[in-house]
């Protein structure tokens, strides 16, 4: 699957809602300003709604769902955020909004899905842990994103760098990723995966990894400020 960034303004699609109630069908666009909702329900008050990027707590695009986050409050759920889900109908798949969307929101968008429009500078078949169980497949370091390819696609992740908070090893057969996905249960806020590796990660792969992670989050231009500033 590749992400070719779309040359066109707004994207549309024909979803379905889903809620507490079944659900209903409509139509999703996404453009430069945000996102909109407007349900084609045969009811005098079909379900419609916009939000801005700004509004929008976290954004989870997969190949054919796509979740909304709001800082709403759900009366429903005491108190919880609520959340906005759309399935893509007739065949449609949600890779382009990935796309659209890469340069131009921060680490509020999530990526379920293996963008595989990168140079690998290293790949190894993997082992994400879960709770119960777990799913195979194939981790990718590129020079500006870090790819979960798995054999369930509903289990992928693209990582770009800066949306990655920090990496650790205990050896060559393990590796953790600690995300700004939400994740209510694990590390406060942050989502970790934990990788399995059935190969070994080599020291220097590794090493470059976290170079190029920590250069992403600025720390690079810090550590060049501080060094300026001692030797003056």
């Amino acid at each position: 699957m590749v992400f070719a960034l779309p040359s066109f303004a707004e994207l549309s699609y024909q979803v379905r809602h889903e809620h507490l109630r079944k659900g209903c069908s409509g139509v999703l666009r996404i453009d430069k300003r945000g996102i909109s909702f407007q349900g084609t329900a045969r009811k005098k008050h079909a379900h419609a709604w916009q939000w801005g990027y700004a509004e929008i707590q976290q954004l989870t695009v997969s190949a054919d769902e796509l979740r909304v986050l709001t800082y709403r409050d759900n009366l429903w759920k005491l108190g919880a955020d609520r959340e906005y889900r759309f399935r893509a109908l007739g065949g449609q798949r949600f890779a382009e909004v990935y796309a659209f969307l890469k340069d131009r929101l921060d680490q509020r968008l999530v990526g379920r899905l293996a963008d595989s429009d990168l140079a690998p500078l290293w790949q190894l078949p993997v082992k994400l842990l879960g709770r119960v169980g777990g799913s195979h497949g194939v981790l990718i370091a590129g020079a500006e994103r870090l790819v979960y390819r798995a054999e369930r696609p509903g289990d992928s992740r693209t990582w770009r760098l800066k949306d990655i908070e920090s990496v650790s090893s205990s050896g060559p057969f393990e590796l953790s990723v600690v995300t700004y996905e939400r994740a209510r249960l694990q590390y406060g806020s942050r989502s970790a995966f934990r990788f399995q590796l059935k190969e070994p990660l080599a020291q220097e792969r590794y090493d470059e990894l976290w170079r190029r992670l920590n250069q992403a989050k600025g720390l690079r231009v810090l550590m060049l400020n501080t060094r300026k500033e001692t030797s003056q």
